[in-house]
């Protein structure tokens, strides 16, 4: 369980960053709670990892307030880099290292490594820790990263398109280590376009558009605030949604009716299907997939860089 009472592990207010005349992060608002899974989620070029890289100190804000674990990311980077994981999604590794030296060396950085941990993960990742990282394909250089951010005793995990270049056997491995690592009270901040993989994992999630915060919080409160599917069928003839309020895109079907429902007016649209006659009523909250779509539907987005 998340305690709501201590200070966020990050919390970004107002964060503004330009690339020459280009405006990569345009007032973005972000906060995550300590031991959650919050998911970041946005197009290419919304700027995500522009906003991770200055979580890192690689890069520094124009405007705005970033703290990271109570600590400034630019002036404290030495220090809160001990207290946290990065992973990237295209890992770049020392090519006359091994697999498992560089898992040593990476954890080393982050206050340590835990040894029975680090050889269950290279086992469940089926990865050679002997072999040289420059022989190594994408998926393994990924699974080296992930393995050290997993075994390390970081509290924060930052992890960027994580799971880049894995199979689905290893995907639905990665998913059980961010679950194990909430477990352990750790905080994760997941940025992904796996829309499947983030709904699984997170307690909460942002999706950002154009270097600005547009919706953030819990995905039962989001879903309050959008449509519910419905698909009925009907005992007799279909009954006429079209004329209730807040009911869109009806269609009928023989006695079959199908419908998107807002909250507000689920409970009348299921009182006129129960009073004319109802065989069976099927219905399905919007999945992450729509919430971020609602988004992104117009064709008036500003110009984006890469982020």
């Amino acid at each position: 369980m998340t305690d709501h009472h201590t200070s966020p592990a990050v919390e970004i207010r107002g964060l503004i960053k330009n690339f020459g005349a280009v405006r990569a992060l345009d007032g973005l608002d972000l906060t995550v709670a300590e031991g959650e899974v919050h998911g970041f989620l946005g197009p290419n070029g919304a700027g995500k990892s522009t906003t991770i890289r200055i979580l890192l100190g690689l890069a520094r804000a124009d405007a705005g307030t970033v703290r990271l674990l109570g600590g400034d990311p630019w002036t404290d980077a030495v220090t809160l880099h001990r207290r946290l994981a990065y992973v990237p999604g295209d890992v770049t590794l020392w090519p006359t290292l091994t697999g498992g030296e560089t898992i040593d060396l990476l954890a080393r950085m982050r206050g340590g490594i835990d040894e029975t941990r680090r050889a269950e993960l290279i086992e469940r990742f089926d990865l050679d820790p002997t072999k040289k990282a420059r022989t190594y394909s994408k998926g393994n250089r990924q699974k080296v990263s992930l393995v050290s951010a997993f075994s390390s005793n970081a509290g924060l995990l930052l992890l960027d398109e994580p799971s880049s270049g894995l199979d689905p056997l290893m995907e639905n491995v990665f998913q059980q280590c961010v679950g194990e690592a909430r477990d352990r009270g750790v905080t994760v901040l997941l940025s992904s376009h796996i829309l499947a993989e983030t709904e699984a994992l997170c307690d909460r999630v942002t999706i950002i558009r154009a270097g600005r915060t547009v919706e953030s919080g819990t995905l039962d409160s989001m879903r309050h605030l959008s449509r519910t599917s419905i698909k009925a069928e009907m005992i007799g003839d279909a009954v006429d949604l079209g004329r209730i309020p807040g009911v869109e895109d009806v269609s009928v079907d023989g006695r079959t009716v199908r419908a998107q429902v807002d909250s507000g007016s689920l409970a009348e649209v299921i009182r006129v299907l129960g009073d004319a006659g109802v065989r069976s009523l099927i219905s399905q909250p919007p999945t992450l997939e729509e919430l971020f779509l609602r988004h992104y539907h117009t064709s008036d987005t500003p110009e984006q860089v890469t982020a």
